[in-house]
This record gives C-alpha cells, structure tokens and sequence, in this order.
C-alpha cells in the first residue's frame, strides 16, 4: 500500500493506493484560516494534528503494510519554525496581503519586474519574497526566533521524521530559485534587502528529500518522500508531463500549468516556472488568487446550497441575462496571469429581475474566462486535464470545456496525494504503470455553439478587465 498526503489550505487529506494506482481509501480532516484586515495565517500545530489525525484513521481503515509515502501541500506563504521544526508563530498563509504595499513599491521602481526577469517568478502578496520583507520591516523578533522559513510540507515532514529542515525545487521556485542553476540567485535575495536573513531560507534538496517517519501517524520506519507541492504533484497525478499539455485545477485556487522545456522570461511578468525533479522540464504556471472560493462566496451570499448548482446552472443560459462577473474575489488581489494587488471582483449587469441563477452562473463564467486567460498565457498547446473539487458538478464541468473551447481530461479523486505517490516511487526506483495512474475518469467535450459564444464572450471579458486594472491602480 502506498499513501499519499496532501496538506491543503482548507483541508488536510490522506489517501491509500495500491500497486496498480487504485485510490483504496480517502480520510480528510478541516483546518482552520484566521482571516483579518487582508492578514490570513494558520495554526501550525493544528495543521500538523489534523496531518497525525488523517494518517492515523487511514492506516486503521486500510490494515497492511505501508510500502511509503509521498507528502504535498499548499505552496508559498512562510512558516518560521526553530531549531528544533517548532514554530515560531502562525504560519502566514500564500492568501495573506499585509505585504501589498512593498509589492506596490517594487512594481514602481522596477524590483518586481528584475525578479521576473531573472528567476521567472512575478511575485504577489503571498509569498516569502514580500512576507520576509514585511516581517523583517515590523516583526523582526519573529524572524530572529526563527531557525528556518519554510513551505508547509516542510513543516510537516521535519516532524514526521525528524530530519533537517530542507524544502525541494518545487517550493523554492518562488521567487528565488534561479531555473537554470537550480539554486538560489544571491542578487534576488539582496534586491529584497533580505541579505542578513538568507540563512533563513531553506536548503534545498534536489532530487526531493527522503527520510523515514517516528511513528506519529504512520508506523516508524515507513518511507516518506518531502514533495513535490500541490501544483506541481498534480500535474504528476494527472499525468501532465508532455512539453504543451496542461492542467488546470479548479480548487480554492484556480491554477492553470503547462508542461515545458523552455525558459521566456520576456513578455509581461506573470506566473512563475515551477522547477521539477527532472532538471530542463519545467510547469509554466498561472495560480490565479481564486477558483472555487468566488463560487462559495455567490453561494453563501445567496444562499444557494452547493447541491443545488447543476440545475441551476443548466437552466440559465449561457450569457446570464447579461450579468457578467469579474472573479477576483482575493483580499490580496490577483497575481496571474497578470499582478494586480489592488483589484477587486465586480459584477455587473444586476437588476431586479435577476436571479439566483443567473448569479451562479454568471460567476462560473468568469472563472470560466479567467482559467482561459490563464492557459493560454502559459502557452497550452496540447491536452488538457482538469482536477479539484469543482469535478464534482458534472454541468460546471460541461460549462468549462465550452468557455475553453477544448475537451477536458476529468481527473477525480485525489490527484495531488496521486501524484506524491509517483514522485516518491520515482524517488526510491520503484517501477509504476504512469498510464493506470493517470488515466482520467471522463473525457467532456466542448458543444459547438457554445463554444463559439464564449469566444466571443471571453473578448469582452478581456476588454471588462483591462478598464477594472486600470481603475485599481
């Protein structure tokens, strides 16, 4: 049996495998998110309890041997721990925006775009970039307490196993791992004036680091692999891996990647490349601030219940009686495929005679048009897989591929602990057939027709959005 764990912002899962990729059983447990004024941070030692609480309940439900393990999770955002994998202080999560205003300040006097140019990281709010920077600036006791800044797999594999703090190339490809050498670009580190803290930043290992768990929720001795993080492990679950297929994931974050062998650093800076195990393949990625999040705030706000979204959305048209809705819901703004710290979601066309429904999809449009800017901006060419929790709704699935304008490769289940799994049988050299792993569980294809409204539409989505960056800046 294998299991993967996949450490997310909402939700910690586990998932068991056996040989042939068969997902045998899932435990979840939820996790809290302190949000104020645009500050969002997480409890570390409740993160690392609901880690111990799933893995526990998964190997009681799936008695047998445990071969190993492959850990992921959420990426960016810092976790200061001490000399010993403790923390320091609550973990400030890659939603935070307390650090906007020094990102403003580097948009202004060139900073940000240097960055771009040299490490193909656009940095946004979130991460450690701008979070050491502001902390260093007005919490500097945080980080003199601190041993290391780490991601939050990091984190949790330091007290799985008790092995030194260390992250992989996944994780440290924002904002700075140069791609090319695979280390940390010093110049980058002094730009932000965070010379006096690189000790802080983690090593990194490359390949992923391995070492065996102590026995809190998995029996000791098991095998654990540290990586890659979530963008990265699904992409391997889904079975992108081709220079030009892409994947997108339609969870909390709305996450468009593109398999790669090249390296443009021109054009505007947006995204970053996420550096893989194999060195020269890449993910060019476009992680949108917001996916399923908008949709459970209309839904909130509305009162909508999520059981309810497949109707209603198959019986309001496409266009939504005119109502048109900019999905940039995130307190720190949006960070691709372009940096905007400032802007906000917008809906127009409302009036009285509008309806739920309109409302719903209206919102699953715009993020419809948002994950097409996206993919494209990341130069997909080739197949498309999708994954997240936004599978679930077979008619939000089906208004996707028409947006896109291309069939989606639908991949259920747990596609980042998947994809932990395969990173870490690569890891110890055990053989596993990638085509069983990665088959998708439907294929959707796009209607026609509506295909060729949301082209239309998706230009006047574009055209909605270059007026609402300019109004933000």
């Amino acid at each position: 049996m294998y299991i993967g764990i996949d450490v997310g912002t909402s939700a910690v899962k586990a998932a068991a495998f056996d040989h042939a990729g068969r997902e045998l059983a899932v435990e979840a447990s939820p996790v809290g998110l302190a949000l104020h004024e645009g500050r969002v941070e997480q409890d570390m030692y409740e993160v690392y309890r609901a880690v111990v609480g799933v893995l526990g309940r998964l190997t009681l439900r799936v008695p047998g041997p445990v071969e190993l393990a492959g850990l992921t999770g959420q990426g960016d955002g810092v976790w200061l721990v001490d000399g010993q994998g403790m923390p320091v202080r609550p973990a400030l999560s890659w939603m935070d925006g307390r650090a906007h205003e020094l990102l403003d300040g580097w948009l202004a006097d060139g900073t940000f775009e240097t960055v771009f140019r040299r490490t193909g990281s656009a940095m946004f709010p979130g991460c450690p970039g701008p979070l050491l920077a502001w902390l260093d600036r007005h919490e500097p006791k945080s980080l003199d307490a601190a041993a290391t800044a780490l991601y939050c797999k990091d984190m949790v594999f330091g007290r799985l196993t008790g092995a030194p703090a260390g992250t992989d190339v996944s994780d440290a490809s924002m904002p700075f791992l140069d791609p090319r050498t695979r280390r940390y670009d010093e110049s980058v580190v002094e730009l932000l004036g965070l010379g006096h803290r690189r000790g802080l930043l983690a090593p990194v290992g490359d390949p992923i680091t391995t070492a065996e768990a102590r026995g809190e929720g998995l029996p000791a001795g098991t095998r654990v692999s540290n990586g890659p993080y979530d963008l990265a492990a699904c992409a391997l679950g889904a079975g992108v891996t081709a220079p030009g297929d892409g994947l997108l994931i339609v969870g909390t974050c709305l996450a468009a990647l593109v398999a790669t062998t090249e390296l443009d650093l021109s054009g505007e800076p947006a995204g970053l490349y996420i550096s893989t195990d194999r060195p020269g393949h890449r993910l060019r990625a476009m992680p949108a601030m917001v996916g399923t999040a908008a949709l459970d705030w209309v839904l909130s706000t509305t009162g909508v219940r999520h059981e309810e979204v497949d109707a209603l959305l198959a019986g309001t048209p496409p266009g939504a009686h005119g109502v048109r809705v900019l999905p940039y819901f995130a307190p720190s703004g949006e960070r691709a495929p372009f940096v905007e710290p400032r802007l906000r979601a917008e809906l127009t066309g409302v009036s009285l005679e509008s309806t739920k429904g309109d409302l719903i999809r209206a919102t699953c449009e715009g993020i419809g048009y948002a994950a097409r800017h996206c993919l494209t901006a990341a130069g997909l060419t080739g197949t498309l897989a999708v994954c997240g929790g936004g599978t679930r709704s077979p008619a939000w699935m089906q208004l996707l591929a028409d947006v896109l304008g291309r069939p989606l490769r639908v991949t259920e289940g747990e596609v980042g602990a998947r994809g932990a799994v395969m990173a870490a049988a690569t890891r110890h050299g055990i053989p596993l057939d990638t085509t069983a792993w990665t088959r998708p569980t439907r294929i959707v294809a796009p209607d026609p027709d509506r295909a060729a409204y949301y082209s239309t539409g998706f230009e006047d989505h574009l055209g909605r959005l270059a007026v609402a960056r300019d109004r933000s800046r």
